[in-house]
């Protein structure tokens, strides 16, 4: 029936949306400085106030990020949905930012960002980087199972592509712990982050 209709649409020239979430979860003793990474674009955006070319250009560098700490993978998953109505897309996309904003610690605090930080601070061995983002066309890598290491790389990838193809139409990105000295332990990854999948 959806493979109908999707032909149907086409047919008619309706603009295809689609909005997708990815969860990548890395862990080891390395990856607190991609919470610096994060928290610098986190920021970046923020001082946009929305801009797309800025949040583009961010959501690129995490992906690149993501790419280059690939050997820290240890989990991810994705969700997401095809529509032909712009207003359900927004309300959905809107739908997975709520979400991922009540994810445990995935709130930036600005506030104690710039404070001066004791070096002694508890290292965080786990990192959960849920990536929201929504576009238009269609892009098979990722549209499907991407809780796989190869099929994860062509998805991230392909979000840096649709930034360069101006098909993007809205960014999250959110991030667990939220900055450093945050812990998140396994047991709250098995808490906030149960649709994760072992790569």
């Amino acid at each position: 029936m959806n493979a109908w209709r999707d032909r149907l649409n086409r047919m008619t020239g309706r603009t295809r949306f689609v909005v997708c979430r990815i969860f990548v979860h890395l862990a080891g003793s390395d990856v607190a400085p991609l919470l610096g990474i994060l928290n610098r674009t986190a920021r970046e955006a923020i001082d946009a106030e929305g801009d797309l070319e800025v949040l583009g250009e961010g959501l690129v560098e995490v992906c690149q990020s993501l790419l280059q700490y690939d050997e820290y993978w240890l989990s991810a998953a994705n969700e997401g949905d095809v529509f032909w109505d712009e207003g359900e897309a927004g309300d959905y996309f809107n739908e997975l930012f709520t979400d991922s904003a009540q994810r445990y610690l995935s709130e930036v605090d600005l506030d104690d960002a710039d404070r001066n930080e004791p070096l002694s601070l508890p290292v965080t061995r786990n990192v959960v980087v849920m990536l929201t983002a929504a576009f238009e066309g269609e892009v098979p890598e990722l549209e499907t199972n991407l809780a796989d290491i190869s099929a994860l790389k062509a998805g991230l990838k392909a979000l840096i592509n649709l930034h360069y193809q101006d098909r993007l139409r809205g960014i999250q990105v959110h991030f667990s712990p939220a900055q450093f000295g945050d812990e998140l332990t396994n047991d709250q990854l098995l808490q906030y982050f149960p649709e994760l999948v072992p790569l």
